[in-house]
C-alpha cells in the first residue's frame, strides 16, 4: 500500500500539542489533498479539460464547550500554528454565548492507514483516453437512436484522488487514500411529433481505471438510448385505475437516500439543518419506538462497501466506519451520528463525520444508502401481477423539507401484464408519503444495484460522493398520474 501524503505527520502532532497548550480540551488536525482531472464533451466536440488540486490543513478545537474551526492551504508548521491559534480564539469568543456546552462521546479511535486498491492506476487514465472514451460513448449512443434525434449529448469523465491524514488529541491517527472515478452522460432525445425525453446516466465508484471495463459505459448507454427511444415513440399512458407498482433499483435508491438517509441525520433531527438543507419528520423520541414501515423496510447506510463511491473505513473524527441500520424491519432504528450528536443521544458515534475538503468542517453525512434486498428473482416479484407498472428509472423528483411528501416522474417504464413486461409507459407520476411507501412494500428481489451521486448539505454547502441503491421493490396498488 502506497500513500502519497504531502505533509509530515509530526507536523500535525505538534499542531495538536499546541492547541492543547492554548487551552483546548480537544484538537483535531486534518490534512486533506484532493486532486481532480476532468474532461467534458458535447456531442463530438471537446468542451473543456481541467485539472485542479485542493490541499491544506483544517483545524477544529473544542474550548470551554464551544467549537472553533479554521484552515490554511499551507503545510508549513509556522502557518498551521497560526491557524490553531485562530481556531482557539474563535472558540473562546463564542463559548460565553452557548447555553449548553458541546461535548464529544468517548470513543475507541483508529490508528492506522488504508487505501483502495487499483488494478490499473487511475492516474494512468490520461486525458487522451478520457476524450476517446467520451467520443465512443457519443457515437454508440447516436447510432442506437433510429427514428428520433439526439441533438444534445454531454459527457463528463472525472477522476478524483483524495488523501487524508487525521490526528486528534485523544489518540486518533488515520491515513487514507481513496481514488474515485465518475462518468456521466446527459442527453436529450427529440422527435418532431412525440416531443422529448431527457436523461442523465451516471457511473461512479472507488478504484482504478479498471472500473471503465467493469461498467462498459459505451454498451450500457447505447442500449439504454434504444430503449428510451422506444419509450418516446411507443409509450402509452399508465392504467387509469389503481394498480401495483414495481420500482427499479435506481428509483428505490433515490427514495432511500431522500426519505431515510436525510431524515435520519442526527444533526437534522436536532434542527441544525432547518435553515439550510431542511428538517426531518423524525423526532428524538422516535428512535427505537416509531414504526415507519413493514418488515421489508430495512434501510442501511454502509461506507465500508468495497469499491463504492461513498467508501471510507474511518470518518474525519477517527471513528471506525460500519454499516448503520437506519430503518430496521420498519422501525426507526439508528440515526447517523458524529461524536457531538452521539453524546446528546447518549450513545456512540457510528462514524458519519465527513468533510468535502480541507477548508470544510466535518459534518454528518451519508455514504452508501440502500434498501436491503431479499431472496426473490425479478420474475417471481411480478409473476402474480395481472396489470401493473414497472418504473425502472426517473426523469425528475421532489420531496418536502421534512422528507415526508414526495413525487417521482418515471422515465423508462413498462406496463406489466399477466406477470410479464409489456409496452412502454410514458411519464408516469408517483406521489406518496414516506410512511405509505415503507408500509406498502409487498416484496423485494435480490437484485441489489447502486448509483452514484453528489450529496449536498451544510452552510457553506458541501458536496460529497455517495451511492444510493436497492433491489426492485413491489408496492401495493396506487393511483398513477401522468405528466402533462
Amino acid at each position: 500500500m502506497v500513500l502519497y501524503l504531502k505533509i509530515d505527520p509530526i507536523t500535525l502532532h505538534r499542531v495538536v500539542d499546541r492547541g492543547r497548550e492554548l487551552g483546548a480540551q480537544y484538537v483535531e488536525a486534518r490534512f486533506q489533498d484532493d486532486y481532480r482531472v476532468s474532461v467534458s464533451t458535447r456531442n463530438d466536440k471537446v468542451l473543456a479539460v481541467t485539472s485542479s488540486r485542493s490541499s491544506g490543513v483544517g483545524i477544529r478545537v473544542l474550548v470551554n464547550g464551544s467549537l472553533g474551526f479554521a484552515s490554511t492551504n499551507s503545510t508549513t508548521l509556522s502557518d498551521i500554528l497560526e491557524v490553531v491559534e485562530l481556531a482557539v480564539s474563535q472558540a473562546k469568543a463564542t463559548s460565553k454565548l452557548r447555553k449548553k456546552p458541546i461535548e464529544f462521546s468517548d470513543e475507541k479511535l483508529g490508528d492506522g492507514k488504508y487505501s483502495v486498491d487499483e488494478k490499473r492506476s487511475l492516474l494512468g487514465l490520461n486525458v487522451e483516453e478520457m476524450i476517446k472514451l467520451a467520443m465512443e460513448i457519443y457515437r454508440a449512443a447516436k447510432s442506437s437512436v433510429k427514428e428520433a434525434k439526439l441533438p444534445f449529448f454531454v459527457t463528463d469523465i472525472r477522476l478524483h484522488i483524495q488523501e487524508k491524514l487525521v490526528v486528534t488529541s485523544d489518540g486518533a491517527r488515520v491515513e487514507s487514500r481513496v481514488p474515485r472515478l465518475y462518468i456521466t452522460s446527459s442527453l436529450t432525445i427529440m422527435h418532431p411529433q412525440k416531443g422529448t425525453l431527457q436523461r442523465s446516466i451516471e457511473f461512479g465508484g472507488s478504484g482504478g481505471a479498471e472500473l471503465v471495463e467493469k461498467w462498459n459505459p459505451v454498451k450500457t448507454i447505447s442500449e439504454e438510448q434504444a430503449r428510451l427511444e422506444r419509450v418516446l415513440l411507443r409509450g402509452v399512458a399508465p392504467p387509469s385505475e389503481k394498480v401495483p407498482v414495481v420500482l427499479g433499483p435506481e428509483v428505490v435508491g433515490l427514495i432511500a437516500h431522500e426519505s431515510a438517509g436525510h431524515p435520519m441525520e442526527a444533526d437534522r433531527i436536532l434542527g441544525r439543518e432547518a435553515a439550510q438543507a431542511g428538517e426531518s419528520y423524525v423526532k428524538p423520541e422516535y428512535i427505537g419506538s416509531f414504526r415507519v414501515g413493514n418488515r421489508y423496510a430495512t434501510v442501511i447506510d454502509d461506507p465500508t462497501i468495497p469499491n463504492s463511491y461513498g467508501f471510507f473505513l474511518y470518518d474525519d473524527e477517527g471513528v471506525k466506519a460500519r454499516p448503520r441500520f437506519l430503518y430496521k424491519e420498519g422501525l426507526i432504528n439508528e440515526p447517523l451520528h458524529n461524536r457531538h450528536t452521539a453524546r446528546i443521544f447518549n450513545t456512540k458515534s457510528n462514524g458519519a463525520a465527513r468533510s468535502m475538503d480541507y477548508a470544510s468542517e466535518p459534518i454528518i453525512r451519508m455514504s452508501n444508502t440502500y434498501i436491503a434486498p431479499g431472496d426473490m428473482d425479478f420474475d417471481e416479484l411480478i409473476e402474480d401481477i395481472d396489470l401493473g407498472v414497472y418504473v425502472k428509472s426517473y426523469m425528475e423528483w421532489n420531496i418536502d423539507d421534512v422528507r415526508w411528501n414526495q413525487r417521482y416522474v418515471g422515465l423508462e417504464a413498462y406496463t406489466i401484464r399477466k406477470g410479464e413486461l409489456d409496452e412502454p409507459v410514458r411519464n408516469p407520476v408517483l406521489e406518496f408519503t414516506t410512511g405509505w411507501f415503507y408500509s406498502s412494500i409487498l416484496g423485494v428481489d435480490k437484485n441489489l444495484e447502486f448509483y452514484p451521486g453528489t450529496c449536498g448539505k451544510g452552510e457553506p454547502s458541501q458536496g460529497v460522493p455517495v451511492w444510493f441503491g436497492g433491489p426492485n421493490v413491489k408496492l401495493s396498488r396506487m393511483k398513477i398520474g401522468v405528466l402533462s
